[in-house]
């Protein structure tokens, strides 16, 4: 289809236009073009060509708005203050903006013009541990990104970077080995609670409660780890057979593996985003090349030795007392650490991947790692001006009580928890909207909203900034709430329901429209601008902000504007059409933040 361009840039090109003409040696012609109280648009860009022009700037104005025609498109300008330009469009501009934005299955949304290759790291989870809500975050952030790159035309990669190697996992297996579990019926008669419910042939269907066993005996290995150096030597002996490949080891940690991994495509199904089995590409995955990493980095000279460790040293990082610190890539027993593992995936992700661009929506208590991670592979030539790696931080969640949000014990808590509680809190509040719905609809519904609302309170706060998890606000149906986008999404849809026999969304041009129909119009015709906006700098929020002014303007516009009741079939027709663009816009704007848009509430 064809991309429509926004008003705001089809004024922007015609005042600019203009600049040049009137105003020959401007340095500029850059109209700096708002949206304004006092008109549709205010450019201000000539004020600042005045200084360099030695002119009036409101004669420098005037100059412009001469070669400025009054037509179909610009209703009315004038020049204001000390020299900026007031632009008001026509209605019948605003209408038909409308219905080809409508028409369009992208809403007249271009794609990128020169787009690349993205792969984005996010989610991160660890094998035999279960999600809790610090992964929240990194997982809907992430997923928000990869929809709204995705949609711009972007080949992208996701990469969920799970930690499955390391000492932990000798430990647990050696563990295993030592006290085995009882398997099967054994299993179902020892630990009912934790049995797979009988007839339930999916897998995930008991990945929660088998990662709950995982984590349990996790912790029992790590008690007897802590406390029997013994079992500490025999655990460390087992990394080695696990690094060696020794088949009886690699077994027991795919199975680990696998009984996690199932868990975790339960939590993303709840969670409703893309992440699939396929994208877990786990530490491990990169163990046979981290080698060849340090042997690269240091025949290129970029890591030198230092007391028996491999290290990247940086003049600008140093502990308190001025000594620096290195990124050590190898340690001085031979192991690696994170940052080997991070450096072999970004030459894996440029070299094999074809990255432009790798994202990774990690928390911002890692923000030196990245730091020097980057830094590292720039010096080694993996990163350059054309493939470049960016960290995008994220703030932290909080409980009611400002600090991070812990259960009443003082422990981290569970993510299926969270969840659960935010399905079950929307479960009462639709049940109370809607009364007539089956359990089975309840349930459906329930989800959509219980999960909506958690993704939308994540993503409608600046990434960077913390914020409170308040299940309870978050369900409501009155404020900057998931839920109020739904409502407004499917009151829209119950209104082109009801439309009279005959009576379809249509464009009248030749219609006057009313000041609560322009503003929604004008606002309708932003979702591109807003949309590139929010996908350029990272930042889902501006997408989620939009949404609710959008949700929050047709409220207005629904109170002052009747459109079943509408004074003539043309009127109900020409804002049958507002109604339509107003729930197409919504239900693709929270698809793309992985938000459910249902027609009933």
């Amino acid at each position: 289809m064809t991309p429509v361009p926004s008003l705001a840039h089809l004024l922007e090109q015609r005042v600019a236009k203009a600049i040049e003409r009137a105003l020959p040696d401007a340095t500029t012609a850059d109209p700096q073009l708002r949206r304004s109280d006092h008109a549709d648009f205010q450019a201000n860009g000539i004020l600042g060509l005045a200084k360099p022009l030695r002119a009036n700037p409101r004669e420098l104005a005037a100059k412009v708005a001469a070669q400025l025609p009054v037509d179909d498109v610009l209703a009315a300008l004038k020049v204001s203050g000390p020299g900026f330009l007031n632009l008001t469009l026509t209605d019948a501009a605003i209408t038909r903006q409308l219905d080809a934005r409508s028409a369009d299955a992208r809403l007249g949304v271009p794609r990128a013009a020169q787009p690349g290759v993205t792969v984005i790291d996010y989610s991160q989870p660890n094998i035999a541990k279960e999600m809790h809500v610090g992964h929240l975050r990194s997982t809907i952030i992430g997923d928000a990104l990869v929809r709204m790159l995705e949609f711009g035309g972007e080949t992208v990669y996701r990469q969920n970077h799970i930690g499955d190697w390391g000492t932990q996992f000798g430990m647990l297996i050696q563990y295993l080995t030592e006290h085995p579990e009882p398997t099967g019926r054994q299993r179902a008669v020892a630990e009912p609670a934790l049995a797979e419910p009988a007839g339930t042939p999916e897998p995930t269907a008991a990945a929660a409660p088998s990662m709950s066993r995982l984590n349990r005996l996790y912790r029992a290995s790590r008690q007897e780890f802590d406390s029997d150096p013994d079992f500490a030597d025999r655990a460390r002996k087992r990394v080695v057979d696990l690094q060696a490949g020794e088949p009886e080891t690699i077994a027991a940690w795919q199975r680990i593996v696998d009984e996690s991994k199932a868990y975790f495509e339960a939590v993303y199904d709840r969670l409703d985003v893309l992440l699939q089995d396929e994208d877990a590409i786990g530490e491990s995955f990169y163990n046979d090349d981290l080698a060849g990493v340090c042997a690269d980095l240091e025949k290129s000279g970029v890591a030198v030795r230092s007391n028996g460790a491999l290290c990247v040293f940086f003049d600008d990082v140093s502990n308190p007392d001025g000594r620096p610190v290195p990124l050590i890539i190898q340690k001085s027993d031979g192991g690696y650490g994170y940052a080997t593992t991070d450096l072999a995936a970004i030459r894996y992700r440029v070299g094999t991947l074809r990255a432009d661009q790798i994202l990774y929506v990690v928390d911002s208590r890692q923000a030196l790692h990245f730091r020097m991670v980057f830094e590292t592979a720039l010096r080694a030539g993996w990163l350059n001006d054309q493939v470049q790696a960016v960290h995008l931080p994220f703030g932290t969640i909080l409980g009611n009580d400002g600090k991070p949000f812990k259960t009443r014990s003082g422990q981290t808590v569970r993510l299926m928890d969270l969840l659960d509680e935010a399905v079950e809190r929307a479960a009462a509040v639709v049940a109370e909207k809607s009364p007539a719905l089956s359990p089975d609809e309840l349930a459906v519904r329930a989800g959509q909203v219980g999960i909506g609302a958690v993704k939308y309170a994540d993503l409608s706060t600046s990434r960077t900034r913390d914020y409170i998890f308040d299940v309870e606000r978050m369900v409501t149906l009155n404020g900057d709430t998931g839920v109020y986008l739904q409502y407004a999404n499917a009151r829209i849809t119950s209104i082109l329901a009801k439309a009279p026999a005959g009576v379809t969304p249509l464009a009248h041009p030749e219609l006057a429209l009313e000041p609560a129909e322009r503003a929604l119009g004008l606002l309708l015709d932003e979702f591109a601008d807003t949309l590139a906006a929010s996908t350029t700098a990272f930042e889902p929020h501006r997408l989620s902000t939009y949404l609710h002014a959008l949700a929050s303007a047709f409220t207005t516009f629904y109170e002052q504007c009747p459109v079943l009741r509408a004074p003539g079939p043309e009127v109900t027709e020409n804002r049958l059409l507002i109604c339509r663009l107003t729930s197409q816009t919504l239900e693709l704007g929270m698809g793309l933040l992985g938000i459910a848009a249902p027609a009933k509430l």
